[in-house]
């Protein structure tokens, strides 16, 4: 056990590039059993679209946790903010997916059992890409290739309505990353997006965050409408901290969303 009660990062972690970036990278590591195709979660790190990296924003416990369930997990980093926009940030999370794809047989996943799973900025990520075919199209796949969505308390879900919400900490983070062209910020809104076609399926969790909340109901609500099965639910945690804690602490035993999770991945992995 590391300080503190947490678990070691997990060994056997192999760093790949998707793309000719720098930052275009992320880590792997394979699932314990390499006797058969093993399914992934694939988690994309928060940091307001302009900072974050793979290696410190998966938690502690996340890696060890999933590939004790069997699963294998990458982890993976995105151009930032200014130096790229939020439509090349998309672009990367599909190309990530795209490449561990192509690369499924030697890496010892299944194709056919693949989840998204971001945190923050990474869950507007995850849920744009799994919203908005065109990254997917881009990319060589289709939505129907993702088995799930789970987008960890983002709160840019609408974007325009999140930059409407009024002054507070995040909005020169908010008008950095997506400017003040109504039109693209529509573009870049899962939920303007969510009236299909869609990734068959999403787990949206959020802590008790007003705005987080009413994001993640407004998404999850244009899901249902669309025909695509969307979970909402609201875990333990108030404000900044618990919005740190839902990644932090995710993969923990005792930790009120980790069994939520598991529970999601059960069903959608699913021979």
């Amino acid at each position: 056990m590391a300080a503190g009660g947490a678990t070691a990062p997990a060994t056997g972690m192999v760093e790949h590039a998707y793309g000719r970036d720098a930052l275009q990278k992320l880590d792997f590591w394979a699932a314990k059993d390499s006797a058969r195709p093993a399914p992934i979660v694939i988690f994309v790190h928060g940091g307001g679209w302009k900072r974050g990296d793979k290696r410190n924003a998966t938690g502690a416990d996340k890696v060890t946790h999933y590939l004790g369930q069997g699963y294998a997990v990458a982890s993976v980093n995105y151009r930032l903010v200014p130096a790229a926009k939020v439509e090349d940030q998309a672009a990367d999370v599909a190309a990530a997916f795209a490449w561990l794809r192509t690369n499924a047989a030697k890496l010892g996943i299944d194709p056919k059992r693949m989840v998204l799973m971001g945190h923050s900025a990474g869950a507007h990520l995850v849920a744009l890409v799994g919203t908005d075919p065109a990254y997917a199209r881009a990319a060589g796949f289709a939505l129907s290739d993702i088995k799930g969505v789970i987008p960890l308390d983002g709160a840019a879900y609408d974007v325009a309505a999140q930059m409407a919400d009024g002054p507070g900490i995040m909005q020169d983070t908010y008008a950095q990353a997506f400017g003040s062209d109504p039109a693209r910020q529509k573009s870049l809104s899962p939920t303007a997006h969510a009236d299909g076609p869609n990734a068959p399926a999403f787990l949206i969790l959020h802590v008790d965050r007003e705005d987080g909340k009413r994001q993640s109901e407004a998404l999850g609500a244009a899901l249902r409408k669309a025909g695509t099965p969307a979970q909402v639910t609201r875990m333990a945690g108030r404000g900044l901290i618990g919005h740190m804690e839902i990644n932090r602490k995710l993969g923990q035993a005792g930790y009120p969303a980790t069994p939520v999770v598991d529970a999601w991945l059960k069903t959608r992995f699913q021979p």
